[in-house]
């Protein structure tokens, strides 16, 4: 399944996803998504970010890192780049889009 990651946060205070939630859990390459109406909704921390089911960017498409003309942007335990008006997160071999 490929899914692209928007920065609209629950929080898991809000609603624990789990085994017993009422939503059903889809494997995402190294984690597990809830699927949650349209969307899915990934454990980050203390909240959920929401993915959607579009097409994915590969870093063979573009590796993005310090001189690659996009804007860096701290999330979390690593760095969004600002790209075409959304951002992208390195994510095993592709990136998810924020």
């Amino acid at each position: 399944m490929s899914t692209t990651e928007i920065h609209a946060e629950h929080t898991i205070a809000e609603h624990e996803h789990g085994t017993d939630c009422g939503h059903e859990a889809v494997q995402h390459e190294d984690h597990v998504d809830y699927v949650h109406g349209t969307h899915h909704h990934a454990a980050h921390g203390d909240h959920y970010d929401e993915h959607e089911s579009v097409a994915e960017h590969t870093t063979q498409e573009h590796a993005h890192g310090a001189d690659c003309g996009h804007e860096a942007v701290p999330h979390d335990d690593h760095v969004d780049y600002v790209h075409d008006g959304h951002k992208h997160a390195v994510h095993g071999e592709h990136y998810d889009e924020h």
